[in-house]
């Protein structure tokens, strides 16, 4: 199955390293299922989310070149730097499924009241920002991959934790109370490797 499938490629968030993916990762390669995880700096917030996707960009690059298909995993803030990728920087030409878990694609409380000019990656996070309302006007490049959306309904980082959810595509809630344990919590993880196996599957029995 792993050799017909795609390369899994997972976006931290904000204030995470790519080592918080270690025990999903590792049930992933137990299964055969290729990954890469980018560190992508955000200096604290003050790397606006454009730029953050464009670090992604040059790091898929680099390690597949300009052709290979790959599948992409955002958690929190990585979920919206791949889909700014994604629609964008033309990410979606070559993706096959988008998952997200735990993003704010419809902005949190959180970031409300963040200055712009302090910490722009942040400011970008906010409930009906330009940055959001751009990606949400036009969803034509996700409608052309697989998307799956994951949320925690009592997170206290993406507020409502309900709307952490992509315009388009499956959109389920894990069972875990904390915004962290969307992606640590065994349970939610148990549940996302089913979601990317059963998915290889379903592509490799069409």
């Amino acid at each position: 199955m792993s050799r017909s499938s795609p390369p899994l490629v997972l976006v931290h968030g904000l204030w995470d390293k790519p080592s918080m993916f270690n025990p999903f990762i590792e049930k992933l390669e137990g299964y055969g299922v290729s990954t890469f995880a980018p560190y992508l700096p955000h200096d604290f917030g003050r790397i606006p989310i454009t730029s953050l996707a464009k670090d992604l960009d040059e790091h898929i690059l680099k390690r597949y070149g300009k052709e290979t298909t790959i599948d992409l995993f955002g958690f929190s803030m990585g979920g919206l730097i791949s889909r700014t990728w994604l629609q964008k920087i033309n990410g979606a030409q070559r993706t096959r499924r988008f998952i997200s878990v735990g993003s704010p694609h419809n902005g949190t409380v959180t970031a409300q009241f963040v200055p712009s000019s302090f910490l722009p990656g942040v400011a970008d996070m906010k409930r009906s920002s330009e940055f959001l309302k751009e990606l949400n006007n036009d969803i034509s490049q996700l409608k052309k991959i697989d998307c799956s959306s994951f949320y925690c309904l009592m997170d206290l980082m993406v507020i409502p934790g309900w709307q952490a959810a992509l315009p388009i595509g499956r959109v389920s809630a894990l069972p875990v109370l904390t915004h962290k344990g969307l992606i640590q919590n065994p349970k939610s993880i148990e549940i996302l490797l089913q979601e990317v196996l059963m998915r290889n599957e379903e592509d490799l029995n069409v």
